[in-house]
């Protein structure tokens, strides 16, 4: 990407001049390695590291209420309303592959929320791309002879699992020769543009965005043939059903889930069925020392 247009520099476009211009004028070795973006009512704009502490901007004021009001606006062109519906889903995509996901006062009705009817705080989580990162999990799978294996992607929040997720799909197309199917519900894998991922996932990759998992699994495997399916975030029945479709008809499957460790996944209801199908052959966790990421490879334990 070029300079204008990193995750970065489109995560600062969501933010009014001046606190742009702060982000802006930032060493371009913090931008690099930034996360994430946060803005609390009553609080300083703040940059969280690699090693998830978060720092002051320099420069920055208290923010209020309407400051983070006007962040969702400009993000999504004036359209605050149409950005309730994905922000009480999670969160927001927005483009490059970032994300902007919010906290406040809630109104809930039927267990679900439905809107807010304030804000506290604001979260703008940044995409990376960092060609090579799933390299030593390519090599221990190629260790374990699980080069064309379905693979679970186990890491708590924070942590790029969709950040290995990408590199880890360019792998199985590019070195290993597979054709990928990417189930993009919400833009943040490929980041589609045009029709062109911003994001280089692959010669042999076709992606699918706007719609849920199950749908764009389903319409690639008629439409695409393809020998691996990817998606990320796992986090519903609906999603759980997805992947079990998808892997019953023959493709090798790629998912990303919230967790700490295999063991743990095993004592969770949402995914006893899954795991029981035997639809994974390995889960790929992700710990983090000091600045390090550390990723091992193993079978599952249930």
């Amino acid at each position: 990407m070029a300079e204008h247009h990193t995750p970065f520099a489109l995560a600062a476009q969501c933010f009014p001049p001046t606190l742009r211009d702060l982000l802006h004028a930032l060493p371009a070795s913090q931008q690099a390695t930034a996360e994430e973006l946060r803005l609390r009512a009553g609080s300083g704009l703040r940059v969280v590291d690699e090693t998830g502490r978060e720092q002051l901007v320099p420069g920055t004021q208290w923010v209020t209420q309407r400051e983070l009001q006007d962040v969702i606006e400009i993000a999504t062109h004036a359209s605050f309303h149409n950005a309730m519906e994905p922000l009480c889903r999670g969160y927001l995509p927005l483009p490059g592959g970032n994300r902007l996901g919010v906290a406040g006062s809630a109104l809930s009705q039927g267990g679900r929320i439905r809107q807010f009817r304030s804000l506290s705080a604001l979260s703008i989580r940044i995409a990376h791309d960092i060609p090579g990162v799933a390299e030593p999990v390519a090599k221990l799978l190629t260790e374990q002879g699980l080069t064309q294996a379905s693979c679970l992607i186990l890491a708590p929040p924070g942590m790029g699992k969709t950040t290995l997720l990408r590199d880890l799909i360019r792998i199985y197309s590019d070195q290993w020769h597979l054709r990928v199917g990417v189930a993009d519900e919400r833009g943040e894998i490929a980041a589609l543009h045009q029709g062109v991922p911003q994001f280089y996932l692959g010669a042999a990759v076709d992606v699918m965005e706007g719609c849920g998992k199950s749908e764009a699994g389903i319409l690639l495997l008629r439409s695409m043939n393809p020998q691996v399916i990817a998606m990320d975030e796992v986090t519903s029945p609906e999603d759980v059903a997805a992947l079990s479709v998808n892997a019953q008809c023959g493709t090798a499957v790629l998912a990303t889930v919230h967790g700490r460790s295999a063991s743990e996944l095993c004592r969770r209801p949402l995914y006893q069925t899954l795991l029981e199908q035997r639809l994974f052959q390995a889960v790929v966790t992700i710990t983090r020392t000091q600045r390090k990421r550390q990723y091992t490879v193993e079978a599952l334990p249930c």
